[in-house]
């Protein structure tokens, strides 16, 4: 093994917790962009403000806010703070998503009413996350246990099919009789340690395996780069 011709291969999805939530509630709208390989967040913005033709690149930049901020349960005020926008037109842009894609607000509620009657959150592949805060008789604590209630079965979900990924990716190495190892896992990417020979077959084998390792009602899709180190590889 000859350290001068390895390299750096990191392969990560993209938008993972948002492809899950379209799973999770089965919201068709955000489906059908996903499965179509629209941008998500101007398909987010076009039906959240209402826009036809020529999207102005501020009213992505609002919707990509909310899109990341839903999965967090986010609320008027966070909103509000994040786009620094008054909070009026915060709660009109949330009224507005939650209107566009009923399914996703129905499936959140639904996340947090489970969790006070079970006392847990649950992800796809049933782990739990205990969530005894819903019943705190401080309104601080209960609000932040709802909004990890909803976050922790997409979130969690996440973090559990990255696991399986990596165990597919390392039996399907083993499987080719290559060289490369997966030498680290940073949220929802996969690093490998890959000799020149073999950068394109490893390229395309662990990409295939990471999107073929879970079948949702959304493609999986994966994004990765080649370099040195792994700030050239991003």
């Amino acid at each position: 093994y000859n350290e001068d011709n390895l390299n750096i291969l990191s392969l990560d999805y993209s938008q993972i917790e948002l492809r899950i939530l379209a799973h999770l509630s089965n919201s068709q709208t955000l489906i059908d962009v996903f499965n179509s390989d629209e941008d998500i967040h101007a398909a987010t913005a076009k039906k959240v403000f209402k826009v036809d033709g020529e999207l102005d690149p501020s009213l992505r930049r609002k919707a990509k806010a909310v899109n990341f901020g839903i999965i967090y349960g986010i609320s008027d005020w966070g909103l509000s703070e994040q786009l620094d926008i008054s909070l009026k037109e915060s709660k009109e842009i949330i009224e507005s998503f939650y209107k566009e894609f009923p399914e996703i607000k129905a499936y959140l509620n639904s996340l947090v009413q489970s969790a006070q009657d079970k006392g847990y959150a649950t992800t796809m592949f049933n782990r739990r996350r205990y969530i005894p805060e819903l019943n705190s008789s401080e309104y601080q604590k209960r609000e932040f246990a709802k909004r990890a209630a909803m976050n922790a079965p997409i979130q969690g979900s996440a973090a559990d099919l990255i696991k399986i990924a990596m165990i597919n990716v390392s039996k399907a190495l083993k499987e080719h009789n290559l060289k490369a190892k997966i030498i680290s896992q940073i949220h929802d990417e996969i690093i490998l340690k890959v000799s020149d020979d073999e950068k394109d077959i490893v390229y395309n084998l662990v990409k295939d395996t990471m999107e073929q390792c879970v079948k949702l009602k959304v493609k999986l899709k994966v994004d990765g780069g080649y370099g040195k180190t792994w700030f050239d590889a991003k």
